[in-house]
């Protein structure tokens, strides 16, 4: 594709930019002009459960591909050795020399990968395959071998998540042109596929001739800018995608129904704001501005053609757009990146003996740590000749394979922390039979959940001049009904004993290994000191000191505000405390376990 700024915009008769297609036709026309230019638009993000409408698009994807395009599916926890190659254990035992095999990057050279459930994929994973999809290469130095193998290729990621909170890396979503939802389309609309593969292959030997004014190029920053993305990788695979659509149209030059599929398919699902909205018919005129020479005026009747441009387009991209975004954007929710929070455990954490595999190290296979035998071999084979060698100058002969004590690897594993969610409820004054009914709900919410969370909580109230603990971490569900029976409530607000107590309660948790979460509900009007004795004075002071101690800790925590109407005492309270600050004067059981989720994720 070239970029020929001096090349005038060959346009077809002036008409508005087409209707936006169905979504399975746009789904299909991605899939197209992903094979048209497989290395420009770097693939699809495809966001949808397995069922027969997504193996139907993967059907006709893969159909489309030339021949001899290779295709792989990266499993999920696939190891590097098979992602990015290695050392062939057999073939270097057999030869009695290191002997590299490739990896699935460089074997999918030229073609597509598939990335199985890519919403869980591990960090690292999308590192190294980033890496390989930037600079076109893997870079393979481990095992004794150093090797440079190229390694370009389109990426499918099979998204799987169920709610926003599952989502793709945006490292790896970032680098994919065409983010698909499949979720709300039915079967019988998947219907088949009306380009075929030679179709597709005389598209991309025309791709390399066809041009694209700057003008265009102009109009589609222009409309990611009045979009709201942050990413310029967005307004490349725009301009790539509608080179890509008039060369599967068989035109030499861009169009600007061309520039509406790039906008339809590239820059409205990335969309995070509405654009700004024209001034009303009735609104004042600006006041007239000095005239200039005639070179300026020259140049504002040459701007004013780009900006029509953009305006039809942009038109054309904001009905792509799906409405519940629209409804979100006008409400001034800007749409979050979606991020790894699966909120299905606590902080990821290093174990010896239990939990997922996560590499090797060098060491020896003590205290319970469990050797790699395979691994173990593989730090052995490259130097078994040399060792031979010396065994022959000592007078020794012997055909087996000598493994040393700095060949040992051990397998170290990864789990993630029991997360426990502390309530520290305040239960004094006359609205206190309230709170704690919220309160007790909110618990039961959550225990509802810990089978498949893996999460304990536990409830402390403070009232009169002193807390305690009415509920020890747990997930019986008995257990916690019992102990939140006749719950009283009154009294003074010793604010800082109750956090006080919820802080130990958290620090203990943390050092056993778990993932504490601090939850504080009250209003912030502390009247009792530690030591039992009145004053509001005093007793903030001391409640402000607690929450500072909390931020030492570094203990995530969330204020909910549960006043009638919230005042700067809840507000400052979080702020000493590092501690997101909700204000719900009027929270059921339901909104405080969101915010509980929330603040957990």
């Amino acid at each position: 594709m070239s970029t020929a700024g001096a090349t005038p915009a060959v346009m077809t008769d002036a008409r508005p930019a087409p209707a936006a297609a169905s979504p399975w036709e746009d789904a299909v026309l991605a899939a197209a002009l992903m094979t048209v230019d497989p290395f420009g638009t770097g693939g699809v993000a495809l966001r949808a459960l397995a069922g027969p409408v997504r193996d139907q698009w993967l059907t006709i994807m893969r159909d489309l591909q030339p021949e001899d395009a290779p295709q792989r599916r990266i499993p999920l926890h696939v190891a590097d050795g098979r992602l990015l190659g290695g050392l062939d254990l057999a073939a270097t035992l057999n030869a009695g020399r290191p002997v590299a095999e490739r990896g699935l990057l460089v074997e999918a050279n030229g073609g597509v990968i598939e990335l199985a459930m890519a919403e869980r994929i591990a960090p690292g994973t999308v590192a190294r395959l980033t890496s390989a999809f930037d600079f076109g290469e893997v870079i393979l130095e481990r095992d004794g071998l150093a090797q440079r193998n190229p390694a370009r290729f389109a990426v499918v990621a099979l998204d799987e998540g169920v709610g926003e909170d599952e989502g793709l890396l945006h490292a790896l979503s970032d680098r994919l042109a065409f983010h698909l939802d499949l979720t709300y389309i039915r079967h019988h609309e998947a219907v088949s596929c009306d380009y075929d593969a030679e179709e597709l292959t005389a598209a991309r030997v025309r791709l390399p001739t066809v041009t694209i004014s700057d003008e265009q190029v102009e109009a589609l920053c222009g409309i990611a800018l009045a979009l709201g993305i942050p990413s310029l990788r967005a307004s490349i695979f725009a301009c790539r995608a509608a080179c890509a659509a008039a060369a599967l149209a068989e035109r030499e030059a861009v169009t600007e129904a061309d520039l509406a599929v790039a906008g339809r398919l590239v820059l409205a699902p990335r969309a995070t704001q509405l654009p700004p909205m024209e001034p009303p018919p009735d609104a004042e005129p600006p006041p007239p501005e000095p005239e200039e020479p005639e070179q300026n005026q020259n140049q504002e009747t040459e701007q004013q053609e780009p900006q029509e441009l953009q305006d039809q387009i942009l038109e054309a991209t904001k009905a792509a757009i799906p409405a519940g975004l629209l409804a979100q954007l006008q409400m001034g929710k800007l749409r979050r990146s979606r991020s790894r929070a699966t909120g299905k455990a606590g902080a990821m954490q290093n174990a010896q003996t239990r939990g997922r595999p996560a590499g090797v190290l060098r060491g020896e296979p003590r205290a319970g740590l469990r050797l790699n035998v395979v691994e173990t071999l593989r730090a052995a084979a490259p130097w078994q000749r040399l060792r031979r060698e010396e065994r022959e100058r000592c007078g020794q002969t012997s055909t087996r394979i000598e493994v040393r004590q700095d060949d040992f690897r051990i397998t170290r594993f990864k789990h993630k922390s029991e997360t426990t969610t502390i309530f520290v409820v305040d239960a004094s004054g006359s609205s206190a039979l309230h709170r704690l009914a919220e309160a007790k709900g909110a618990v039961e919410l959550l225990l509802a959940d810990c089978y498949v969370r893996r999460d304990k909580v536990a409830l402390v109230a403070f009232r009169g001049q002193a807390a305690e603990v009415l509920l020890p971490p747990t997930r019986s569900l008995v257990r916690a009904k019992r102990s939140l029976a006749g719950l009283p409530g009154g009294g003074g607000t010793p604010l800082a004993s109750g956090i006080d107590l919820g802080m130990i309660l958290a620090d203990s948790i943390k050092r056993r290994g778990g993932t504490p979460v601090l939850i504080v509900m009250t209003d912030g009007r502390a009247n009792v000191a530690r030591d039992g004795s009145g004053g509001r004075t005093r007793a903030n002071e001391e409640a402000l000191g607690a929450a500072r101690v909390v931020r030492g800790l570094e203990i995530t925590a969330l204020v909910i505000d549960t006043s009638p109407r919230p005042q700067p005492q809840g507000r400052e309270l979080a702020k000493e405390m590092g501690a997101i600050y909700l204000p719900l004067p009027h929270a059921d059981a339901n909104s405080l376990t969101q915010a509980v989720r929330a603040t957990a994720n």
